[in-house]
């Protein structure tokens, strides 16, 4: 079966680069009004671990669709109105996370989710309207208007489904490497080859590993940062120092995602994956490594 005409449309969208001056615009307003990281983390979606956008949106859309149901039926005004309100209301939220994940995403991404947000905010006034026409006594006007509503973020959201599906924004791009890497002990290369206190690439069963030397400790990660697959050696080293106590942690070059090079886990978004944390071993002046969980 051949893809919606529709589709082709959509795909055009990642390559109209009219819209990058307005992404520009928006994106430098989004990333003055959100300032402080610990906002930007809780937005992104770090303490849960995946963005919290998809998760905020279930309220707006699923107070919507239940209103057009009522709205369908005599002698449901009073609580479809309501429900226009809790979406109308909770809309806000889920728009402020949604912006600041589009601020950390690639060129064409931003082009996609642009309209994606146009859409969104089209809908939300649609919606407004309709609460206003209701509270006037124009319940006819009011329906009309909130069934507009639901076609316009309706639209929204199949663009929404392309950004997740199609151009894989918000996924973990780290998440097929266990299924790549092979099981059991790999030879990464002889200890006294790892530069100590410095970000170092290595290829293993021809996957790029972020390797860091503490001593006769290493410590290797997937260099695929798992927010859009950033070359993490090419990072910033952040809070190395000789205190044991001290945590290194690896910055990405591309979007400023961190994880502890100890751990692999998230220190800072937008990333909300942990980067996958490999076993090491030293036998006979060979590092090994091993990835729990590879298949």
């Amino acid at each position: 079966m051949k893809p919606l005409p529709a589709l082709e449309l959509v795909a055009r969208l990642e390559d109209a680069e009219w819209l990058d001056p307005v992404a520009k615009k928006v994106r430098k307003v989004v990333k003055r009004t959100i300032r402080p990281q610990w906002a930007r983390d809780i937005l992104h979606g770090v303490p849960i671990g995946h963005p919290v956008h998809p998760l905020a949106v279930q309220v707006p859309l699923g107070s919507w669709i239940s209103a057009a149901v009522l709205d369908a039926l005599p002698g449901n005004d009073r609580p479809a109105t309501v429900l226009i309100g809790v979406g109308t209301a909770s809309a806000v939220p889920s728009a402020v996370a949604g912006f600041m994940d589009w601020s950390q995403l690639h060129s064409q991404q931003q082009r996609v989710g642009l309209v994606h947000a146009a859409a969104n905010i089209t809908a939300v006034s649609l919606y407004g309207a309709s609460l206003v026409a209701r509270a006037n006594g124009q319940q006819g006007a009011g329906k009309v208007l909130a069934y507009m509503g639901l076609g316009v973020v309706s639209f929204g959201g199949f663009l929404g489904g392309h950004l997740s599906y199609r151009q894989a924004a918000g996924v973990n791009h780290s998440e097929d490497i266990p299924h790549r890497f092979p099981s059991g002990w790999q030879a990464l290369a002889p200890l006294e080859d790892l530069p100590e206190g410095k970000l170092h690439k290595r290829v293993v069963a021809g996957l790029p590993l972020l390797v860091f030397r503490e001593a006769e400790t290493v410590n290797v990660l997937s260099d695929v940062c798992s927010h859009l697959s950033g070359p993490l050696h090419e990072g910033k080293l952040k809070g190395a120092n000789n205190n044991d106590d001290g945590d290194p942690c690896v910055v990405c070059p591309w979007h400023g995602s961190t994880f502890s090079l100890r751990s692999g886990e998230v220190q800072a978004g937008p990333a909300t994956a942990r980067q996958p944390r490999f076993e090491t071993r030293v036998t006979g002046g060979l590092v090994e490594v091993n990835l729990p969980g590879a298949d």
